[in-house]
């Protein structure tokens, strides 16, 4: 399988970006989950034994390319359709020729995995799906996109306030990102913002 550069991801991203801001903002915040999840990696733990470091820093830089495809003419994001910049990114790689394995990290990075029920149940603008991380790789992926936002100012997001915002979706939501917490550690954010 051949994994894209970071040269040839941020071209990727540099082609799809609707603005500059747009580019600056998905970009930065992809760079920060990257960081976050080379920080888990490093770590040696059974957790990341015999973990493709190069796939998860590819599937870290372009996780988040669908939001590019959320924003109006005008450059604004349209935040009612964002449960679906998953499988927007997952087609938008596809189109580039990026491997299956890598358009992954865009459909199946959102909260803490979007089952086929989540879809029935919530009436999700989704295809009936599974949308669950099911490689360490994706799941280090999703772990790590859990504490960094794309607001702005972006900010990084401790475990105790993610668990608060993910408790609205439901137990079982609490129970998935308590046990990646538990199977990865918590990052230390507090290295991360002094850089």
């Amino acid at each position: 399988m051949q994994i894209p550069n970071d040269e040839e991801i941020l071209a990727l991203h540099s082609r799809h970006a609707p603005t500059t801001a747009a580019l600056d903002l998905v970009y930065a915040h992809c760079q920060a989950v990257c960081t976050i999840a080379e920080q888990l990696m490093s770590r040696p733990t059974p957790a990341v034994a015999g973990i493709d470091a190069d796939l998860v820093r590819a599937g870290c830089l372009l996780h988040d390319v669908g939001v590019y495809l959320l924003y109006d003419e005008a450059g604004v994001l349209d935040h009612a359709s964002y449960i679906r910049h998953g499988v927007l990114g997952h087609a938008l790689l596809a189109e580039e020729g990026i491997p299956e394995r890598i358009c992954r990290f865009a459909s199946h990075h959102t909260g803490v995995g979007i089952s086929r029920q989540d879809v029935l149940d919530q009436d999700l603008p989704l295809p009936e799906a599974d949308y669950m991380a099911e490689t360490v790789e994706e799941t280090i992926v999703m772990y790590a996109d859990k504490f960094h936002t794309k607001s702005s100012p972006a900010r990084f997001i401790t475990p105790q306030d993610f668990t608060a915002d993910v408790r609205r979706f439901g137990a079982d939501k609490v129970t998935a990102f308590e046990a990646m917490r538990a199977r990865f550690g918590d990052p230390d954010l507090s290295a991360l913002e002094l850089r």
